[in-house]
């Protein structure tokens, strides 16, 4: 049952948990008991835009969501100062405003270089060491603060009278539980995100204020729930495989209902107990001598898995029809590279998220980022191995996959040379699949050959398809989605001039992709005239028993669909 916490990725999110839960409680209870609630939801989202920015910059994320959610607070004590009912409108303007400013570094400034989804809702899996002094920092001013301010806090919010008497200062006194909520939240990001902050600084309390009405009593169970829950949680995400910082959320929410049907039927407390009565299984299977190796992305997968055959236990990260761009590292994740002989990712900002995963996982791993082994370079590009420095999509040339399995299948022979058992199989095996590869080159090469040139006009769903164009003599007019990621909004304008664009140039068909929402695909094509019913497989493999469920079935699906696209029906590559 307690088979996570052995891992050091595990231990050092629940030290980061229990630390939190300090600052959470104790402020947590004067959020809950002075309505602050919406206000501390909205300073982890008006935190979004700095950590956005800061993330793009390379700065420390901390600093750039402190400076953000101070703008915030220091806007809302002065308007509530001057009147009261103001703080909610500020709040909710507040949560349209930075939501969308958000997207909008991330998307058009930044090209997405931002990893969106972990900074909306954060991991407790990826946590780092400057992440848990931060948040001992937190706890620790927390603590003194509630214990030099807390009647005052309390006179302020409750008896005017009694704070005159005191010579209580109560805006003083407000900015300041204002100032420790921001900070608390800022500490907590990197645990739940901008998003989820609700979950800790909210919802314990809560709890705690549906079964004791005393404040002391009130601040200790409001700690205890907060740590409780979100080690509970933590432990959960890892049996399950699920996102901690959602794993932390729903289970606080659960505990709450019981709560309130525990304050309601005092019988019912039996209730309560089955929400702690979780009971897992932990352990590792054996690999029996194989090598145990993680692949990001569904293709290195299917490489691993042609050319290691049955020699090697591959995790792969990625599922079909899973965008990596938006990906968050699941527990199962870190736990495979934490026993991984093998860590194979494909670069260039394509699985960025695994840096962290790698990190936290403990142990080390060889780590070969494939893309360094491809040598094809697009127009444009300086001399020397092009790296895919500008596009990660370079699988989508099969020169580029023959490379990269060569990589891969070199790795695999070193990494058993210590067995001296499966290398020949190895070398048997890759060199068979890069045959094949070959074969696949040649056959599109010449399918391709048999579309006019003024044919040969791409539209895709987004900016994916740069290397398999290059190869094949197409030329890419432009992509739904103008980015080389699919986190990327496309503008109205921008929109409007790619159907004007696809008009002008006769552009038979808009391709969408297996693994993102087809409408503004359809919506487009729709407007200009083209087709948008042939769809292809942009980021991952598809699911099994698909065309696409291969590498070699993907690329083979790809070019009949365009063919059959670009050409009107008149070309198929099957």
């Amino acid at each position: 049952m307690l088979t996570p916490f052995h891992y050091a990725f595990v231990q050092r999110g629940a030290v980061e948990a229990l630390l939190l839960a300090i600052p959470a409680g104790l402020l947590g209870t004067w959020i809950v008991l002075r309505g602050l609630a919406f206000f501390s939801h909205a300073v982890g989202t008006a935190a979004f835009p700095g950590l956005v920015l800061a993330d793009g910059l390379g700065w420390p994320g901390p600093g750039g969501a402190g400076l953000a959610a101070a703008a915030y607070t220091l806007g809302v004590d002065r308007l509530a100062a001057r009147r009261e009912s103001d703080r909610d409108t500020l709040t909710g303007l507040v949560l349209v405003g930075a939501l969308a400013l958000g997207v909008v570094l991330a998307s058009d400034v930044f090209h997405s270089g931002s990893n969106v989804e972990t900074l909306l809702f954060g991991s407790l899996l990826l946590v780092g060491p400057d992440d848990v002094r931060l948040a001992a920092v937190a706890a620790a001013v927390t603590t003194v603060a509630a214990a030099l301010f807390g009647r005052r806090w309390l006179a302020a919010g409750f008896d005017d009278a009694t704070a005159r008497s005191m010579g209580v200062r109560v805006g003083a006194y407000d900015a300041l539980l204002l100032a420790l909520v921001a900070f608390a939240v800022v500490a907590a990001l990197s645990a739940v995100g901008a998003l989820l902050a609700a979950a800790l600084f909210v919802v314990p309390a809560a709890t705690a204020r549906l079964l004791v009405r005393r404040l002391v009593p009130l601040q200790l169970a409001s700690v205890g729930l907060a740590a409780l829950e979100s080690v509970a949680g933590l432990w959960l995400s890892v049996e399950l495989n699920v996102p901690p910082g959602p794993a932390i959320a729903v289970l606080a929410g659960g505990v709450f209902a019981v709560a309130a049907l525990v304050a309601r039927v005092p019988r019912g407390a039996v209730a309560l107990a089955l929400v702690v009565l979780l009971a897992g299984c932990g352990g590792s299977s054996s690999s029996d001598g194989k090598l145990r190796v993680v692949a990001t992305t569904t293709q290195i997968a299917d490489w691993m898995r042609e050319v290691g055959g049955p020699d090697v236990d591959v995790h792969q990260i990625l599922q079909p029809n899973t965008d990596p761009h938006e990906y968050e590292p699941r527990p199962r994740d870190v736990e495979a590279v934490a026993r991984a002989d093998l860590v194979f990712e494909n670069g260039d900002g394509l699985d960025a998220w695994m840096d962290k995963v790698v990190a936290q996982a403990g142990t080390h791993p060889r780590v070969m980022v494939l893309g360094e082994f491809v040598p094809v370079k697009l127009p444009g590009e300086s001399s020397g191995p092009e790296r895919s420095r500008f596009d990660p999509h370079w699988w989508h040339d099969p020169r580029n996959a023959d490379a990269a399995v060569f990589a891969m299948g070199a790795e695999l022979i070193l990494a058993d040379a210590k067995h001296g058992k499966h290398g020949p199989a190895f070398a048997r095996r890759g060199r068979a699949y890069r045959a094949t590869l070959e074969a696949l080159d040649r056959k599109l090469r010449a399918c391709f050959a048999r579309i006019p040139p003024r044919e040969r006009n791409l539209v895709t769903d987004h900016d994916a398809f740069g290397y398999f164009a290059h190869r094949y003599g197409l030329r890419v007019v432009g992509a739904v989605i103008p980015s080389q990621t699919t986190q990327a909004q496309p503008s109205a304008g921008e929109t409007a001039r790619l159907v004007a664009l696809i008009r002008r140039e006769h552009v038979r068909a808009v391709f969408p992709e297996s693994s993102l929402n087809r409408n503004l695909a359809e919506t487009i094509a729709r407007e200009s005239g083209a087709r948008s019913d042939l769809t292809l497989y942009g980021d991952t493999l598809g699911p099994a028993g698909s065309p696409g469920a291969t590498y070699l079935g993907m690329e083979r699906t790809n070019a009949d669909a365009i063919a059959q696209g670009l050409s009107g029906g008149r070309v198929s590559c099957r």
